[in-house]
């Protein structure tokens, strides 16, 4: 196959071929032209997404191969799973499926997280054997849940002692496996950090000081920015814990604040729907919309969702050698987000989806 055309995040027009489902920029014989002019994008990145999660929790293998459907229609090529109920394996088997970095279950304690969805411990001296466990069996990347609820407080707290946090993130770098965390206050933050923790998942909670010492050790972040659009239901629900209500709704209110924040110090930012439970699968283009809107121009948000976001994952964009998996569109999406949502075709591994 051939197609001519804008390759991003370049401004110049290239001709890529596909050979047995990968790129080339060498001519191939015979290959039949799909298009001549266009923009060439890097397949959607989504950060944050749990295909095995569904509104009434854990999915079968069948739902969260539907839910992965949702999301690859929807121009989403590449999945940090970000936590699973189940094992995904089945899906990483298909060809028609987004590629999906698999984290592993998330890793909790009792009555401390959503039900049925991650591993209860017995207690946090258990947490570095069970990040050992977990970076055996995942794609490179480990899930905690860094604070929830508590409920003999009323309000979020963390869920891990420093000491303890501090020796299983040292055992997945030793495993070579990178360790992500949900965070949504502050209190859990500095140890999470000072840990060497790789990632924070939504991350409500930081400070500008904070973001200074994750842009110095490199700490990414993923605020799934339509998630925490949630944050006022679910403080609305919470009658029985006023002071977690009040607060989720803080977390809510200063989240433009942190954003800024984090872009003035230079933190990394990718886009992560957080698809699964509260948010339906195939919204990424929204939270890509929604970085734009918190203060990233549209190329840095579109990057963020898909070749800054590749390459922070490891895998390749438009490049020589790598996987066939791009969006063809009529305008540039760098000048309209909403051109994401329209794609004139869609390839996965070569293949045509639309």
């Amino acid at each position: 196959m051939h197609l001519r055309g804008v390759v991003l995040p370049g401004d110049e027009v290239r001709d890529l071929w596909i050979d047995d489902g990968q790129l080339t920029f060498e001519p191939v014989d015979g290959a039949e032209t799909l298009v001549t002019e266009g923009f060439l994008v890097p397949g959607l990145v989504d950060a944050h997404c749990h295909p095995a999660i569904g509104v009434h929790g854990p999915s079968t293998v069948d739902e969260a191969i539907a839910q992965a459907m949702q999301d690859r229609d929807a121009g989403t090529l590449l999945i940090r799973d970000c936590g699973q109920p189940i094992d995904t394996r089945a899906l990483q088997d298909r060809a028609d499926l987004p590629r999906m970095i698999r984290c592993g279950r998330h890793l909790a304690l009792p009555k401390r997280y959503i039900p049925g969805l991650g591993i209860d411990l017995g207690s946090p001296d258990e947490l570095p054997d069970a990040v050992a466990e977990q970076a055996a069996d995942g794609d490179g990347w480990v899930k905690l849940v860094g604070d929830w609820i508590d409920r003999s407080t009323g309000d979020l707290a963390p869920l891990w002692p420093d000491d303890a946090l501090a020796e299983a993130v040292k055992v997945a770098h030793a495993a070579g496996v990178r360790v992500t965390a949900h965070v949504f206050g502050e209190d859990a933050l500095p140890g999470l950090i000072n840990a060497g923790i790789d990632c924070l998942e939504h991350g409500t909670g930081l400070s500008p000081e904070l973001l200074a010492e994750m842009a110095r050790r490199g700490t990414a972040l993923v605020p799934t920015l339509i998630n925490i659009e949630n944050f006022p239901g679910i403080a609305e629900k919470a009658t029985k814990y006023p002071v977690y209500a009040a607060h989720m709704r803080a977390l809510h209110a200063g989240v433009r604040d942190m954003i800024a924040s984090a872009l003035s110090a230079g933190v990394a930012i990718y886009a992560g729907s957080d698809a699964g439970g509260m948010i339906a699968h195939g919204r990424l283009v929204d939270e890509i919309e929604a970085l734009w809107r918190a203060g990233m121009s549209r190329t840095e948000a579109l990057a963020a969702g898909s070749w800054s976001a590749r390459e922070w994952l490891g895998h390749p964009s438009l490049t020589e050698g790598a996987p066939a998996d791009l969006l063809v569109f009529d305008s540039d999406p760098r000048e309209d987000l909403s051109v994401l949502r329209d794609p004139r075709h869609i390839l996965l591994g070569g293949a045509v989806f639309r």
